[in-house]
């Protein structure tokens, strides 16, 4: 069963989330349950509900049901599924994306459309003059600020370190003034209100500056030697190396080689030689070792006790060694009772005992030893990594040369916070023990390269500091929660108390080092956020990925207890919330968003150039290509990446003008501003500010907004790019607000980037272009194409180098590059523009590219163009939209009234359809390449791909359903569609050449294909999906309405195995039925009033068994007639076929291939069996069913010689048919086939050409056959000359087959039924043997086969059983043979799925304990995924994967031998599951409840194959556990269908 827990589901608030049950849940009791709050209710992440099924057709059917959720509120929810006493099955997460409100009437700011920009806190100086330097936000374009957090920074000034989270930065209060948060809340507010507005800020929950006064108050909230001592070898490295750096910086080793300036290479060397002293002083290994000595003393006065001989349960080999939870040295020990079951003594004796622990003595020291060498090694790591970053500060060339070792810049960072006077090492070594002391020395924060799974897991942690990887925040202290808030009751509070008092001033929230807090701390914060403002937004802030372990990650993010969870949502304004995640696959970024809610990832623009060949690189700008498909209202849930907020620069990387050039300010923008997604930049950038102030020690201030007056501390429109920026943040806006919801982006030559924004209903783009730095300006540009007409030039910018100063650092004010401006020009004509020149048209592939020359377009310049189709394509884009609104709304927006319609579309298309029959449909739906070849064309041909499967609309429709919900409009069908009219041409074509209905059904085709012509080619597949989608699914509307109620009001299964009927019954050229009566009344059409069904017949299966003389089959017609015809409501289709047989009678017998009639084959026994409960059925089916007894059957051939006749020639009713065939079985059939030889069976022997059939006149039982033929089903006859079994029948079934006595029995039945209500004539069957006449009744015939069926059929549990002839064969009891009397006597003990077709139609038969018991077997044994297994596997002849082209020396499946000795039917299952019900009826109702759920179980399978196939079809067979037989008659079989929507008929 799937879980979900990675994958991403995000909705937006409105929408409605169905839960449906999967193939493996059905026939299950399935319950879903969710901590969704209800109706009136407040959430509560530990209260889960549970969902009611919906029944949308009113029928308990399982592949139907759904149960619901109104999304309503924003937030992250689980969902889990109980299966039957299993609770907790699967789950997963869903978000609930929120709702941004701005202004004073709280308009909605849709997430996409979203401008920030991030502010450094302390950068803005007194809170007093905020408003005026955030104006420049305003004044720019922005409708969201980002503030880095406002507390109490710690010593270092770092913006992320916090003294104090409660305190407001006293930086912002001007001496005499005291601001509070609350002066910050009501300017946050005002700035909503007033600007309109979004404020956000900062979080952080990982550490809190080294300097934070509640931390040492509190050292129980940090990693100390009390909480955490498995961090105490880590601690007592990190002193030793601080002592050894003081000594070096005091000279102390200079003498040794290692002086306080190391320069060279001698040097290093020295060094790495006194580390190694260093960790053979420190003796680290001995935390890790056993005191060997009271271990050897503790078992020896054990076994002396005496308890080294009791007997135990597990015997152990392996010693176990217990941790020291307070890891003192030699504090390990060894598990007694692990010793106690290794060494065990000879005896008790002295000696033996001593020999014991000698033993074990020796064992603990090899322990010793290895974890000695063990941590020799990590001390060489240790040393390598210690050197490689001296090595790299200290005497490199590129690092930044620190200079000599002092105490401030010493060797190695310190990890741990040391508060005391200094001292020595030995002195520090004793504080270990002295809690008081010990829980002072708390560790610093800080991160390991390349490794995203480093979290606060305590044995993770000590790890790290031990092998001194981590990259040390030394003015931070790492926080532990523990993994509940009992763990650590203070930082819990303290750290809920910040984030309530965050969640009350701000809209939003960032959640800063989001990957290094556990992740059920912040999932216990956000609730505690989400108590204040119901709708609460997380945005995370993501660098480059690497390739993490993703289970190490999971793990050690905490996701563990969800207490802090159950804080009450209120009905507040939206909250949002950023998170930073460093170094993460899509796949973990989705386990935090999905937890938390994330609502935005942050990315840098940085990362989108770099990643172009990245797979899932353009979802950072948009999640729709341009031109992608309508997809429907109704679509499955798949995953999805998170909301990107996209930015251009952020507070952690560097500016253009440090990394590259000044010139990739603008085309950064306006890149990030072309994403259909947040965009996102920080204060400076646009004032092209070269450098970061982040996390400088000295404070600068921000320059405040003054349109009029420019100095220094003061911006307007002139100032940087600012005014760029203002067009790019409208534009942004704009473009969301317009519903240009559709991305393109190319990369062209010469470092020119093309970005599409596409509005899927106006069809209107914006197009811009862009060229980044890092290429002369004077290197070539290749010309853009423009696929519509320009309508204008939305805006043109150049970043220009101005007569000025050079840039000077202002000592208080952050200040830009005066040296550089930008020139802007909005709203101007293609003809204006002073940077591209339009040349001439191009034509490629049917569309037409207007060409935009880049003449003047150096690095650094933006162009962006409003472009749109053409007059006369607006105009067809608004009609054909205008057509399309009768398959859905979605169209009407944009839509076009045309003056003069084409006639074929003045009436809706369903008014059209419900002219078609159901014979048409085949035509319009269906019809495979065989059968379109016999109207002179196969199906379509896509170039590079593969032909369609049909020539109808389901070819195009199978096709579409893989391309349309990934959008990929890459595919050669796709292709195919842009470059030409060909298969648009195709599909009206085929129609065109019908009359009546189908022809205007294809004028209509025509029609709207007509507009597709004239529209630009990009969009030809998108409307083209739109028109087959819409003609496809009214065809289907139009197609159910004609048929029964059971399929108008059946589950979509039952109308799924309904259309079966629609793919197999129809026209094929020269494979039409024989000809009816003329005298047959009450065959025309109640559609067409036309007679239209007599040239039509059921194909067996496609695409092989569907024209010629291989489409009808005698036995596959009537195996599917009821199910195909006759359940869905096609009666008088169903009456001309078994009348259009029954005149085929010859022998009496019904041929197998039915060919042209007059080449018809007799070479089964079990087709005129078929047959006459196909008259049964629709006797009782049909209204006034038994009227078919009397109606006139042309008889092909009158006697058995005859040759054939024309219809109408030899009449008679259809009853005294049946009584011909009756009487011929009692007489005794034998003859030999017409045309016998090689001629009409290559493979054939002689022998099997002669056919017998008869009654046994003791038992009543039906037979036939002879070893040298098959003439049931099962007719593999073998083909291979290598394996010598050409000739040999595989299943010769001779004898009396089980379901051929089954199914005479139910004639038989019926025939007295029918003598008894009057509607039969004849009362018995006459015999002339020997010159002597006698009749047998059908009512001693019928108990006849009663009294004998179970004595000679079933095998009974008792070896002495009289009636068993053969004891010695049988191999398994409780079961029914195959046959009887078979000339091998061994093949009717064989278990075959034969018996269940008896049970079904003639239950009578059967004795329901045994029954039930021999069904039990078979499902065991014979039951597979889609089919039942054709042979027993315990059978030594079984083989279950079927190869017909495999000739080899086997001879059991040389050449497909093996056919139906194995491999898996699908029909037969059906039958299985149809009797299962009957007999689990007569068990009572709760065997008959857990059945009815194995049978829900089993069809789900069906239900899947059938929905993912592109035939849309199910076939014959499978080989062994439901795999693919390409070697299969069919990929669709009609016997198939008939018998699984006969089940659910049951059902």
């Amino acid at each position: 069963m799937e879980r979900l827990e990675r994958a991403l589901f995000c909705l937006e608030q409105g929408f409605e989330l169905q839960f449906r049950l999967g193939p493996t849940l059905q026939g299950r009791e399935v319950q879903v349950y969710t901590n969704y709050p209800t109706n009136d209710h407040q959430f509560d992440r530990e209260k889960f509900h549970s969902l009611d099924w919906v029944y949308p057709n009113g029928r308990k059917d399982d592949c139907d049901k759904y149960c619901r959720l109104d999304l309503k509120v924003a937030g992250s929810y689980q969902y889990y599924f109980s299966c039957g006493e299993t609770e907790k099955v699967s789950g997963g997460h869903i978000v609930v994306d929120p709702v941004v409100k701005v202004g004073a009437n709280d308009d909605i700011l849709p997430l996409d459309c979203i401008s920030s920009q991030t502010y450094l806190a302390r950068s803005l100086g007194p809170l007093d003059e905020w408003r005026e330097r955030l104006r420049v936000a305003k004044e720019t374009g922005y409708n969201m600020i980002h503030l880095t957090p406002l507390q109490r920074l710690g010593v270092s000034g770092s913006g992320f370190s916090l003294a104090d989270q409660l305190e407001l930065n006293p930086s912002f209060s001007p001496e005499g003034q005291q601001y509070t948060w609350d002066h910050v809340a009501g300017l946050v507010e005002g700035l909503r209100r007033d600007w309109g507005m979004v404020c956000i800020t900062d979080v952080v929950y990982n550490h809190t500056a080294v300097d934070s006064e509640w931390i040492h108050q509190h050292p129980e909230c940090g990693y100390n030697l009390v909480n955490a001592p498995d961090l105490k070898p880590a601690w007592l490295l990190d002193r030793a190396l601080w002592h050894l750096s003081c000594e070096v910086a005091d000279g102390k080793h200079a003498a040794a080689g290692v002086p306080a300036l190391i320069q060279h290479e001698q040097h290093v060397d020295a060094l790495r030689a006194l580390l190694q002293q260093l960790f053979s002083r420190l003796r680290l290994w001995e935390f890790l070792q056993v005191d060997v000595g009271a271990a050897v003393e503790q078992l020896s006065q054990l076994l002396t006790s005496g308890l080294g001989g009791r007997t135990r349960t597990e015997q152990l080999t392996q010693l176990k060694i217990v941790q020291d939870p307070q890891h003192q040295r030699f504090g390990n020990t060894v598990d007694m009772n692990s010793a106690l079951d290794i060494f065990v003594p000879l005896s008790g004796s002295l000696a033996d005992i001593q020999e014991s622990c000698r033993r074990f003595r020796r064992k603990l020291e090899e322990l010793n030893a290895s974890l000695h060498t063990e941590m020799s090694d990590l001390a060489k790591q240790v040393t390598n990594c210690i050197v490689g970053t001296v090595v790299h500060e200290r005497v490199a060339a590129e690092g930044p040369k620190l200079g000599p070792v002092t105490r401030e810049r010493p060797l190695c960072p310190s990890y741990f916070v040391f508060p005391f006077e200094e001292m020595t090492l030995e002195e520090e070594v004793q504080l270990m023990d002295e809690r008081d002391k010990a829980c002072h020395f708390l560790a610093h924060d800080g991160f390991k390269m390349g490794d995203e799974a480093f979290t606060s897991s305590a044995a993770r942690v000590s790890e790290v500091y031990l092998r001194r990887e981590l990259v040390c925040q030394s003015d931070t202290i790492k926080l532990r929660y523990g993994e509940k808030p009992d763990d650590c009751p203070y930082l819990w509070a303290r750290m809920k108390k910040y984030t309530e008092m965050m969640a009350k001033i701000f809209s939003g929230i960032c959640l800063v080092n989001c990957h290094a807090t556990p992740l059920h701390v912040t999932q216990a914060m956000l609730a505690a956020a989400r108590a204040v403002r119901a709708n609460l937004y997380v945005i995370a802030e993501l660098s480059p990925s690497t390739q993490p372990s993703h289970n190490v990650f999971v793990n050690h993010l905490g996701i563990t207890s969800l207490f802090m969870l159950d804080q009450a949502r209120c009905v507040r304004p939206d909250l949002l919330v950023l998170a930073e995640l460093f170094m993460i696959s899509e796949e973990l970024q989705n386990v935090c968003v999905t937890r938390l809610a994330v609502t935005w990832l942050i990315r840098d623009v940085g990362g989108a150039t770099d990643c172009q060949g990245e797979p899932g690189w353009m979802s950072w700008f948009g999640r729709e290509p341009v031109g992608g498909f309508i997809q429907p209202s109704l679509r499955p849930l798949i995953p999805a990446a998170a909301h990107t907020m996209f930015m251009d620069s952020s507070l952690h990387s560097p500016r253009p003008a440090q990394g590259r050039s000044v010139l990739d300010y603008l085309p950064s923008s306006a890149l990030v501003s072309m994403a259909c997604c947040a965009a996102s930049s920080t204060r400076g950038y646009d004032e092209l500010l070269p450098h970061q102030a982040l996390m400088a020690m000295e404070v600068h201030q921000y320059s405040s907004w003054n349109p009029d007056v420019r100095t220094s501390k003061q911006v307007d429109l002139q100032t940087g790019m600012i005014a760029g920026r203002l067009a790019l943040n409208k534009l942004h806006q704009e473009l969301v607000a317009g519903g240009f919801s559709q991305v393109c982006v190319e990369q062209l030559g010469g470092g020119v980037l093309v970005v599409t924004r596409h509005c899927p209903t106006s069809h209107q783009s914006v197009v811009a272009v862009l060229r980044m730095a890092g290429t002369h300006p004077a290197d070539p540009v290749p010309p853009v194409l423009l696929p519509c007409q320009v309508e204008e030039v939305l805006l043109e910018a150049r970043t220009v180098v101005r007569h000025t100063d050079s840039h000077t650092k202002d000592d208080k004010n952050l200040n830009g590059l005066p040296e550089y401006t930008m020139e802007l020009r909005e709203h101007i004509q293609l003809e204006d523009s002073e940077m591209v020149r339009k040349t001439h048209k191009v034509s490629e592939h049917k569309s037409v590219f207007q060409e935009i020359r880049l003449e003047r377009f150096t690095p650094g310049c933006i162009i962006v163009f409003r472009v749109t189709p053409e007059s006369r394509s607006r105009k067809q884009l608004g009609a054909l939209r205008r057509h399309l609104i009768q398959f859905g709304p979605q169209y009407r927006m944009d839509s076009l009234a045309e003056r003069s319609p084409p006639s074929a579309l003045t009436e809706p298309l369903m008014m059209i359809m419900s002219r078609l029959t159901l014979a048409d449909m085949n035509m319009l739906l269906y019809r495979c390449d065989a059968e379109e070849w016999e109207d002179g064309r196969g199906c379509y041909d896509v170039p590079s791909w593969l032909s369609l499967n049909y020539g109808g609309l389901q070819g195009v429709m199978s096709s579409m359903a893989d391309i349309r919900p990934q959008n990929n409009l890459a595919h050669p069908v796709c292709d195919n569609l842009r470059r030409g009219d060909w298969m648009m041409d195709f599909i009206s074509d085929r129609l065109l050449m019908k009359d009546g209905a189908l022809g205007e059904v294809g004028h209509w085709l025509q029609a709207m294909f007509s507009y597709l012509k004239n529209i630009p080619r990009y969009l030809v597949p998108c409307y083209f999906d739109a028109i087959i989608q819409g003609a496809y699914t009214t065809a289907l509307e139009a197609a159910f309405t004609h048929m029964s109620s059971f399929i108008q009001d059946g589950s979509s299964l039952v109308k799924q195995l309904a259309l079966g009927s629609v793919q197999f019954f129809g026209g094929a050229g020269g494979s039409a039925l024989p000809a009816l009566s003329p005298h047959l009344e009450d065959h025309l059409s109640d559609i067409t009033n036309q007679e239209e069904t007599r040239s039509l017949s059921l194909a067996a299966g496609l695409p092989h068994l569907c024209v010629g003389g291989l489409r009808c089959w005698g036995r596959d017609t009537f195996i599917a007639l009821r199910g195909l015809m006759l359940l869905t409501g096609r009666h008088l289709e169903a009456r001309n076929i078994i009348l259009a047989f029954a005149g085929t009678l010859r022998y009496g017998l019904i041929p197998n291939q039915l060919g042209h009639g007059g080449s018809a084959c007799y070479n089964c026994r079990d087709a005129v069996w078929w047959w006459l409960q196909s008259v049964q059925h629709f006797c009782a089916l049909v209204p006034n069913g038994v009227s078919i007894l009397k109606c006139p059957v042309s008889r092909m051939f009158p006697t058995n010689v005859s040759a054939p006749q024309p219809a109408g020639v030899w009449d008679q009713p259809l009853l005294d048919v049946i009584q011909e065939a009756m009487q011929r079985h009692m007489q005794g059939i034998q003859f030999r086939e017409s045309n016998a030889g090689p001629q009409l069976d290559g493979n054939m022997a002689d022998e099997g050409f002669h056919v017998e059939a008869g009654v046994d006149q003791s038992t009543g039982f039906v037979f036939g056959g002879n070893r040298y033929n098959c003439g049931t089903w099962m007719d593999k006859m073998g083909e291979s000359e290598r394996a010598h079994n050409k000739g040999v029948p595989a299943t010769p079934r001779d004898g009396s087959a089980v379901e051929l006595v089954g199914l005479c029995k139910s004639a038989v039945r019926w025939l007295v039924k029918l003598h008894e209500e009057g509607h039969f004539p004849y009362k018995a069957v006459t015999i002339c043997r020997g010159g002597h006449t006698y009749s047998v009744s059908y009512v001693e015939w019928d108990n006849m086969i009663q009294e004998n069926f179970e004595k000679k059929f079933y095998i009974s549990h008792d070896p002495h059983d009289p009636e068993e002839k053969h004891p010695q064969l049988v191999h398994k009891r409780g079961i029914y043979k195959d046959s009887v009397g078979a000339s091998s006597p061994w093949c009717d003990y064989q278990l075959r799925p034969n018996f269940p077709i008896a049970m079904v139609v003639a239950p009578e038969l059967f004795t329901v304990e045994k029954a039930w018991e021999s069904l039990s077997v078979a499902e065991q044994k014979l039951l597979g995924p889609l089919g039942m297994k054709t042979l027993d596997p315990d059978d030594l002849v079984y083989s279950g994967v079927y190869d017909s082209n495999l000739d080899d020396e086997n001879f059991n499946r040389a050449k497909g031998f093996n056919r139906h000795q194995g491999p898996e039917w699908v029909w037969p299952i059906g039958y299985f599951l149809r009797a299962k019900l009957y007999f689990a009826k007569k068990m009572g109702k709760e065997t008959f409840d857990k059945t009815v759920n194995l049978v829900k179980t089993i069809l789900s399978q069906h239900a899947v194959h059938l929905d993912r196939s592109p035939w849309k079809g199910l076939p014959d067979m499978t080989n062994e556990r439901g795999q693919r037989c390409p070697s299969a008659s069919s990929e669709s079989h009609a016997s198939s269908f008939a018998a699984i929507l006969e089940v659910l008929y049951d059902l």
